[in-house]
């Protein structure tokens, strides 16, 4: 497995500067892999970031931010249209830096929660599986792989679950297109992390290790031996990534609902994490 963070962590949004501060921080605590967040396509050269990350011998991925006019399944065309767009922008991106994974909820925008009955759902997850298929094509010709990302019930109403991922991603039927699963929504949504992950299976090419509490893995109440058993059971062997955020960069802190820090410091955060997962998911 690689252990990685995502800058989020400490910063939102990133640039340059920031990546060359972060990079050898990164390295320095034990990480082998960072995760970028592409909020906007201009906030990073990607060519440059790629020689930052890849001077300091670190594995990349990349997750996607699904904002309001970024969503797959909208009513409105053009909203749809700017959401194919972006992700095409973020599958370029992905592959500039030297990456692999591009992660996240790449379906609807955060926060946007409606209710549906199940035919409409069928009609979105229709739609979905169109529009996925279409950017796994897009992604596999350029050697990048979609994980898509079922969040919590308060994030959305539309995926929450690994079976309702599963669904997804089998439809689309494409190599490009596969699952990351996160614990802290996982922690909300499902009745076992274990049997989630299991379902998931080989289809899973991502994964954040995240607190209940968006802390230190290994500081709350996730079920970890739980996380660990099941991944040595589907032979998981890919990045293993801490997401969580700073409550001092207000955007990404209102969409997160980050309204304290969690540790001591987000070094510290990492830190810990790192130390806690490295220990639990030793072979």
């Amino acid at each position: 497995m690689r252990f990685g963070v995502n800058t989020w962590v400490w910063v939102s949004p990133l640039t340059a500067d920031e990546l060359k501060r972060l990079a050898p921080l990164v390295k320095g605590m034990g990480f082998d892999w960072i995760e970028v967040p592409l909020e906007s396509l201009s906030d990073l050269d990607h060519k440059a970031g790629a020689k930052i990350i890849a001077d300091q011998g670190l594995g990349v991925s990349t997750c996607a931010a699904m904002g309001p006019d970024r969503d797959l399944v909208h009513p409105d065309p053009a909203i749809q249209a700017n959401g194919m767009d972006y992700i095409r922008g973020c599958i370029d991106a992905t592959q500039a830096l030297g990456g692999t994974n591009l992660v996240g909820p790449i379906y609807s925008a955060v926060g946007r929660v409606w209710q549906q009955t199940a035919e409409e759902r069928a009609k979105d997850v229709d739609t979905l599986v169109k529009n996925l298929r279409s950017l796994s094509e897009y992604a596999g010709d350029r050697g990048v792989v979609l994980g898509i990302e079922p969040l919590n019930r308060f994030e959305t109403s539309f995926i929450n679950l690994s079976t309702q991922v599963v669904e997804v991603v089998d439809r689309v039927a494409h190599p490009s297109c596969r699952i990351m699963l996160d614990t802290f929504h996982m922690n909300i949504e499902e009745k076992s992390l274990g049997a989630a992950i299991r379902a998931a299976g080989p289809r899973l090419c991502h994964l954040h290790a995240c607190e209940n509490d968006r802390g230190a893995p290994g500081s709350g109440n996730v079920t970890w031996n739980e996380v660990a058993a099941a991944l040595r059971d589907i032979g998981y062997d890919g990045p293993v990534v801490i997401e969580s955020f700073t409550n001092k960069v207000k955007s990404i802190a209102r969409a997160a609902a980050i309204w304290r820090p969690f540790e001591a410091s987000q070094d510290a955060l990492a830190q810990n994490g790192v130390n806690f997962l490295k220990k639990l998911l030793a072979a």
